[in-house]
């Protein structure tokens, strides 16, 4: 293809200033000569017959506006057709570029923690900050990868978990793809070194049983107890249950439903309340006003919760998400289908369901061994 500047003589006196894409030429039905060709009419105008100096220095700038114009297009063409990178964005800052794209994820609140938390990693990895996308190589991604499975550390100095490892080297990898895809790095390097692989997590839970036992034994702050049970009814999360205000409780006709907004995902919900669930929430109070008033979350009441199973006669170490994991498995060992328990805990996936599906399965299992071992005398028909 050819490209040239043109101009187009006007009537006001002026040329109008043009760029002409000449692609070649085909022949039509009959065998005449279709030339093919594209304008830019660039708004830039040469006056015909300059009078001063004045009007000459400004024909001389626009002549040298509308050049300038025809090497970037004739640049942008030699890129796209020789993938000719720009060398220009090589030399931008790469952390500024990744502050960006995890100020973009702002208003999904679970996502845009996690991008902070690796951004946190990849500064202390990038000791110098005037780290460029030229300094991004193979190199500087495995770096990372082991930086962070060798030596980066949580708030508490321990070292990270899998499934941190994991999700922080995810983000770093995601804006190793968007920076491939919008041309500040010749390779997507996110491809280039494997990852870390997911680790299942221990889920700890508490069976029916032992929920009934938690249910009658005495806890120093009933808002807690109450918050706590209600989770393990409905499979919310400490977050939603702290922030759910009255107009959230809609009681209807058909009974009473919760409507309100996921703060980790920011997704709309709405989720059916049992008769019981609906009885601890007490009377109605004013629509803006929270329904757990007074529940904290804090080292005093986590505190609380171990020594309330205490009471129990529960010696697993119960957390309130503890409560979640209880009402999703209690569902499961109760005939509820994977796909309903996934909506219910508001997963985006259901591979992160199936997790507590492999637990019901291991308790199906031991089951299987409860009964006695008979002695048969005669097994022959």
């Amino acid at each position: 293809m050819k490209i040239h500047l043109k101009k187009k003589k006007l009537n006001s006196g002026k040329y109008s200033l043009y760029i002409e894409y000449y692609r070649g030429h085909t022949l039509d039905e009959k065998g005449k000569t279709k030339h093919l060709r594209e304008f830019e009419y660039l708004k830039q105008y040469l006056i015909i017959n300059p009078k001063n100096a004045s009007e000459k220095k400004a024909n001389e700038e626009t002549q040298l506006r509308a050049e300038q114009i025809l090497s970037i297009r004739r640049a942008e063409y030699a890129q796209g057709k020789y993938s000719i990178k720009d060398r220009s964005k090589e030399k931008l800052n790469f952390l500024s570029y990744y502050d960006k794209l995890k100020e973009e994820r702002y208003e999904s609140k679970g996502n845009y923690d996690n991008w902070d938390a690796a951004q946190n990693h990849l500064e202390k990895f990038c000791k110098n900050k005037q780290v460029t996308f030229e300094d991004i190589d193979e190199n500087f991604v495995y770096g990372f990868k082991k930086y962070l499975n060798k030596k980066a550390k949580t708030k508490s100095n321990t070292l990270l978990s899998q499934n941190s490892k994991y999700t922080y080297y995810n983000k770093f990898k995601a804006a190793l793809r968007q920076a491939f895809n919008d041309g500040y790095t010749s390779r997507n390097y996110a491809s280039t070194v494997k990852g870390f692989a997911m680790g299942e997590t221990t889920r700890e839970y508490l069976t029916l049983d032992e929920l009934q036992n938690l249910a009658k034994a005495e806890c120093k702050h009933q808002i807690l107890k109450n918050a706590f049970i209600f989770s393990c009814l409905t499979g919310l999360r400490w977050s939603d249950i702290n922030k759910l205000i009255w107009s959230e409780v809609r009681d209807e006709e058909e009974g009473s439903r919760l409507v309100f907004k996921q703060k980790k995902t920011a997704a709309q919900e709405y989720q059916y309340l049992s008769d019981q669930a609906r009885s601890i929430l007490g009377s109605r109070k004013q629509e803006n006003t929270r329904v757990f008033q007074g529940l904290k979350y804090g080292a005093h009441f986590n505190a609380e919760i171990l020594r309330w199973c205490m009471r129990a006669g529960i010696t697993k170490h119960i957390t309130f998400h503890s409560a979640r994991h209880t009402h999703a498995v209690l569902l499961l060992e109760r005939g509820a289908d994977i796909y309903t328990v996934s909506k219910i805990l508001g997963h985006k996936e259901i591979r992160t369901t199936q997790i507590y599906a492999k637990i019901v399965d291991t308790k199906k299992k031991e089951a299987a061994y409860l009964i006695p071992k008979l002695e048969i005398s005669d097994l022959t028909c």
